[in-house]
């Protein structure tokens, strides 16, 4: 399994994202510049240049029309996709840090940060809606009571909105009434990351406390835990095979005290129900902080600590494994 790499930023990759035919790989860092790249030979297409602070995470509509980024510099912006114009920027009081487009692509939502005295709130837009954007004036706006957001995804049917929070909490809140509905401490530390399946009916998170697990997106049942012995910064489902891929390693501040060998800085594939581990994938010189699966399941993406995306390819031989049980 050779990979590409892709080599475009110049400081830690924080998400990295297909869009839905699989054929562009987008992704953000902390240099404020968002790349998008051809998934197909790793070509960087260009850049979306605007950012004035290390992008935490971006999301790209089902048309692959529009591209949606969150930022350290207290502003979301929408940017066309093709032309890399900025369409439109929101600017908030406080560092952005996750955002995504509903499942239809005409509303979005993001969430600040708690700094400076300002509370963070979950604000969603409806993006057909003029005036809305003109006025700067939300279709809704959810104060976060408690542990920050950290991570956020819509839910099906773009019914509901499901939060991650630095707490190890889940939060499901209501589109419609801003209401939470529902409320779940499984996770003992921070919520890295939340990725849900090919269907939206249940979603994986990563968690700072060595963990990955899978859960019901509806009720947030939890159903399974994949357990590593480190922090746990992305995981991802196939939609392919019933196999999930964590990416991690220690705390970026301690990766310069340790060796590469110790730091455990691979990819790592674990089987979906029975919860093993089946194998690794090694070659970032630092923590992974994001991984992806490619849509037709043939191929999955990481982005580290280090600048690097990498693309990786799977070999026949992956899908003629089958597990024993």
């Amino acid at each position: 399994m050779k990979p590409l790499m892709l080599q475009g930023h110049t400081r830690a990759i924080t998400q990295i994202r297909y869009n839905r035919e699989g054929d562009l790989l987008f992704s953000c860092a902390k240099d404020t510049k968002p790349c998008v790249w051809y998934s197909i030979n790793g070509e960087r297409l260009g850049t979306y240049n605007g950012h004035n602070g290390a992008v935490w995470a971006l999301d790209i509509d089902w048309q692959t029309t529009k591209v949606l980024t969150a930022a350290a510099d207290n502003s979301a912006r929408l940017w066309d996709c093709e032309t890399g114009k900025q369409l439109f920027q929101w600017d908030t009081n406080n560092a952005v840090r996750t955002c995504g487009f509903s499942y239809s692509g005409d509303m979005i939502m993001f969430c600040t940060d708690r700094q400076m005295g300002y509370n963070p709130t979950l604000d969603i837009y409806d993006i057909r809606a003029g005036e809305q954007l003109a006025n700067n004036a939300p279709l809704l706006s959810i104060p976060i009571e408690g542990p920050k957001v950290t991570s956020a995804v819509w839910g099906g049917l773009d019914e509901y909105i499901i939060t991650g929070h630095e707490s190890g909490e889940f939060s499901q809140f209501d589109v419609k009434s801003g209401e939470r509905v529902r409320n779940v401490k499984i996770h003992s530390k921070q919520i890295n990351d939340i990725q849900l399946n090919k269907d939206r009916t249940m979603f994986v998170s990563a968690s700072k406390d060595t963990n990955a697990m899978l859960f019901d997106a509806d009720s947030l049942d939890h159903l399974k835990t994949y357990k590593t012995e480190r922090p746990v910064n992305s995981a991802a489902m196939s939609p392919r095979m019933d196999h999930v891929v964590l990416g991690g390693g220690q705390e970026a501040m301690q990766v310069t005290t340790t060796s590469t060998r110790i730091g455990k800085f691979d990819a790592r594939f674990f089987h979906l129900i029975f919860e093993e581990e089946f194998g690794r994938v090694k070659g970032h010189f630092g923590p992974i902080n994001s991984v992806a699966f490619h849509p037709d399941g043939k191929s999955y993406s990481s982005g580290g600590e280090d600048g690097y995306v990498r693309v990786h390819y799977f070999d026949p031989q992956y899908f003629e494994f089958e597990f024993e049980f």
